[in-house]
């Protein structure tokens, strides 16, 4: 199995704020606006929504999740699959952001395996003696052969047994850093059910191995977002273009491009190469492929 950082993401992955405050000295050009009442936790949904702490049982064990929908009726279901750092403050937010826009969010914690949710202590340093390591043996289950499709597969049955899921609608998934390769994973898991997807910054997408994600494409049946980092891109520039060519074979919507000036990492609040411009941008791209996908 290739090495976790290689295939999902570089240092920068590891750069974020993995409290609720902000105050360090990388965020002090940080612009105001969306992105800090993100990563301070200050999110306002656009319609009321209700978040609890719920635990779904998979073939593999116990997994700890924050689910949150609109308080009223039912709303198409959503898997936001998190980057390397697990599920933590920003991604609660970013989950309530998205029930706001009136969709039920499964945001689960992808290292149930190893850990409840939060993994890693507010002052975790991937860079420090040891941090790979610690980081490496949480992720290292997830990419396990199978681990991610039997997840998928238990997440999408929760989901459709809650009221407050839309079982006429088509689910979304979308994924941030290693969650992009879950997300490919999980709409080849379950493609009956996962009609939008969206990967941001993902990484590996595209690999030599035998079990890249891209090979999955003809399994699925979704409605695609691929937003690609600009330093991602320059390191492996042919990839969006076989990516393009795949989900053409497939004849599936595929919405592929590169966010200039946009590093890896740049969607999630809270890291330090944050972009907010074109975060915002990538979050309008993936309320539109839901919007078409999930009806």
């Amino acid at each position: 199995m290739s090495d976790a950082r290689d295939e999902f993401c570089g240092d920068d992955c590891f750069q974020h704020d993995l409290g609720p405050t902000l105050g360090r000295r990388e965020f002090g050009a940080m612009a105001l606006g969306t992105g800090i009442a993100l990563a301070a936790g200050t999110v306002r949904a656009a319609v009321p929504v209700k978040e609890n702490d719920v635990t779904i049982k998979t073939s593999d064990g116990n997994c700890d999740a924050v689910f949150t929908h609109p308080t009223n009726g039912a709303a198409p279901a959503v898997v936001i699959w998190t980057d390397i750092l697990g599920l933590r403050p920003a991604f609660r937010d970013m989950a309530r952001r998205l029930a706001g826009e009136g969709y039920a969010v499964l945001c689960p914690n992808p290292y149930y395996r190893t850990s409840k949710a939060p993994t890693f202590a507010p002052d975790f340093d991937f860079q420090a003696p040891g941090g790979r390591e610690q980081a490496m043996s949480h992720a290292g289950k997830i990419q396990a052969p199978g681990a991610a499709e039997r997840d998928a597969v238990a997440f999408v049955a929760w989901l459709d047994s809650q009221a407050a899921v839309k079982k006429t609608s088509k689910i979304g998934t979308t994924g941030y850093c290693m969650g992009g390769p879950l997300v490919m994973r999980t709409a080849a898991a379950v493609p009956d059910r996962i009609g939008g997807v969206g990967s941001f910054h993902g990484g590996g997408l595209v690999t030599d191995k035998p079990d890249s994600p891209h090979l999955l494409i003809p399994k699925m049946k979704a409605r695609y977002l691929i937003a690609v980092a600009d330093n991602d891109d320059k390191a492996q520039p042919g990839a969006k273009d076989i990516l393009k060519t795949s989900f053409a074979a497939a004849k599936l919507p595929a919405e592929i491009e590169v966010y200039a000036e946009a590093m890896h990492g740049w969607c999630v609040p809270g890291s330090r190469v944050y972009h907010e411009a074109q975060a915002e941008k990538a979050w309008a791209r993936l309320l539109a492929t839901f919007k078409t996908a999930l009806a």
